[in-house]
């Protein structure tokens, strides 16, 4: 029996009725039985009910704090109505902030690009926390050009 403080070694996924051996010790084996998942954990079967718990409702998942919710243009579902964009800049805009209202007091999330000539170099997301002022995650784009035509794209995501 696997203690709290051990590590699973091994987990497989099978095709659903795929016959065979219970999971060995340190192993997890995931089986699909009709809409319910079954893990064999060192040896021992355990249900996954599918809906039993771990996941997340439509709503909560709408208001999460995470970039992919907010490229390419902000706050959208999930997010009160008011939310404020300021753009300093001028044809190539330098920052881009959302924030929670017109009183900007709170980020959202912010864009910094910066530019050599009219390529768009580095190009930096933040979202911040719901207290607008803690950064949560910070996605980084580093661009490469020939010309003005982009050649290559290093991501950072810290």
């Amino acid at each position: 029996m696997t203690t709290r403080d051990e590590r699973v070694q091994d987990l497989f996924f099978v095709a659903p009725n795929t016959p065979g051996n219970p999971a060995e010790e340190g192993q997890v084996r995931v089986n699909a039985a009709g809409t319910d998942l079954v893990a064999f954990i060192d040896g021992e079967v355990k249900s996954l009910t599918a809906g039993a718990g771990g996941g997340i409702t439509e709503a909560q998942h709408k208001v999460l704090r995470q970039l992919i919710h907010f490229i390419d243009d902000g706050p959208a579902e999930g997010f009160t109505s008011g939310a404020y964009r300021e753009v300093t800049g001028t044809v190539f805009p330098t920052s881009i902030i959302w924030w929670e209202s017109s009183s900007k007091l709170k980020k959202i999330v912010e864009r910094t690009c910066t530019w050599t000539g009219v390529n768009l170099t580095t190009d930096k997301w933040e979202i911040y926390d719901t207290d607008g002022s803690t950064v949560l995650a910070t996605v980084t784009d580093t661009i490469s050009y020939t010309g003005v035509f982009e050649t290559s794209r290093t991501r950072t995501i810290a």
